[in-house]
């Protein structure tokens, strides 16, 4: 019997690597064919002002890449003719607000009725997207065939991919002719060998790598080996949030984020209960969406939380909800540059953040604008949240230093940033 299970586990085994081989066979002749394409369809007479199309997988959705490449685009409106593409629409809706000036572009819009060639088509996985990237199961060879039929369409000056896929697309497919910027939103310790497989063979195509932190333009560059394209690190801005300043004296803890495994809100529960145990009158308002609110709503009924770690939802208006806080916290196991870093900063909240790669030891000076703690240091998090609870001269201090400290990634010094490096690049 258990020779039989052997047998049949290796046969699945075999039959998996041959259908990784042939998508990425497939996957590799349909670039090389857009390329062809994109590069016989030839160039278009450059208009007076630069045009600007900027990648994403979800324009309609929420998540911090999504809100920070639109509030990107907006500035960028001022000066260019920038296009968003949102590569699938699931929502009728737009969770944020989209920026006036800039064109948004569809490519496969779920929302809508299929016809009866789209229901044939779509049953076929996606060619383009890698089968093991997260996003494979919302895609399949229909958006392959509008995203390629959009690639070849009104070709941009400038094009921007806001994640991985994204970036080895547009790096394989666009001429040289075409300004091509990676964008890169976390860090490659959370990235698969499959996926920095990808990465070694397709970013020395691109004209610019943008990362979020001086940790990443060295560790993308000891990746590429000196092969890959220049790499500069450009924050993300900070929006324009409602709600004002906050005042420290409210007795209100606050993170955001998806309700996954990378954000730590698990860690943050465990360390919550010691933290309530001591302070009762003081809450920790948690907001977000994701697979994990199940066992996280568990987690706290079973410490008997209730009523003292909420599961808020997501926010449209998280300006508002920081506002009503005095403490921001950060409990994740890896991050890119958290943006609810920079926001609780620009409203003046203390932060108390796990040390984990990248990003929080560049925004935040321990003991001068926040507090950092070991990551994954479940009691370490538990003992800096206790800290700045009891201390209120400290937490006004440390959120009077970090308003000061976010100025610097207000959208005018990013977005001209950003400018220069497109003038830079696109000059003639």
């Amino acid at each position: 019997m258990t020779g039989s299970i052997d047998v049949r586990k290796k046969a699945r085994g075999i039959a998996r690597r041959a259908a990784g081989r042939t998508q990425r066979l497939l996957r590799r002749s349909a670039l090389l064919l857009l390329r062809l394409a994109y590069a016989l369809r030839g160039g278009g007479r450059r208009e007076e002002r630069l045009r600007v199309r900027i990648l994403l997988q979800y324009a309609y959705g929420m998540g911090g890449t999504i809100r920070t490449a639109l509030n990107l685009a907006g500035h960028l409106a001022q000066r260019y003719d920038v296009e968003v593409v949102g590569v699938v629409r699931t929502r009728e809706r737009p969770f944020f607000e989209f920026p006036p000036g800039v064109k948004i572009i569809d490519v496969h819009d779920q929302t809508a009725e299929a016809g009866r060639l789209e229901r044939l088509v779509s049953r076929i996985p996606s060619v383009l997207t890698p089968r093991r990237d997260v996003t494979a199961p919302g895609v399949n060879l229909w958006t392959d065939l509008k995203t390629a039929r959009m690639l070849l369409s009104g070709r941009p000056d400038v094009l921007i991919g806001t994640k991985p896929v994204h970036n080895m697309l547009i790096a394989e497919v666009a001429p040289r002719s075409v300004v091509t910027i990676g964008q890169d939103h976390m860090n490659l310790t959370a990235y698969k060998p499959w996926l920095r497989a990808g990465i070694i063979r397709s970013y020395p195509r691109l004209s610019l790598l943008t990362v979020l932190t001086e940790a990443s333009v060295d560790d993308f560059g000891a990746l590429l080996d000196g092969g890959g394209p220049r790499i500069e690190q450009v924050p993300n801005a900070i929006p324009l949030l409602n709600g004002g300043r906050a005042d420290t004296d409210r007795k209100v803890i606050i993170t955001a984020g998806r309700l996954t495994r990378q954000k730590g809100y698990d860690m943050l529960i465990r360390a919550y209960a010691d933290v309530a145990s001591a302070h009762p009158d003081w809450s920790l308002r948690i907001f977000g969406s994701g697979r994990e609110r199940a066992k996280l709503a568990k987690m706290i009924a079973d410490r008997g939380l209730e009523g003292t770690v909420e599961l808020r939802g997501p926010s449209d208006d998280l300006g508002s909800e920081l506002a009503q806080a005095s403490v921001c916290v950060l409990s994740s196991r890896y991050e890119g540059m958290p943006m609810v870093v920079l926001e609780a900063m620009s409203k003046g909240l203390p932060v108390v953040a796990f040390d984990c790669p990248t990003g929080p030891a560049e925004l935040i000076d321990h003991g001068e604008n926040g507090l950092l703690v070991p990551p994954k240091d479940v009691p370490g998090l538990a003992a800096a949240l206790r800290k700045v609870i009891e201390d209120d001269e400290l937490r006004r201090r440390l959120g009077e230093r970090a308003l000061r400290s976010a100025t610097a990634y207000a959208l005018p010094e990013i977005g001209a940033r950003w400018e220069a490096l497109i003038d830079e690049l696109t000059r003639r």
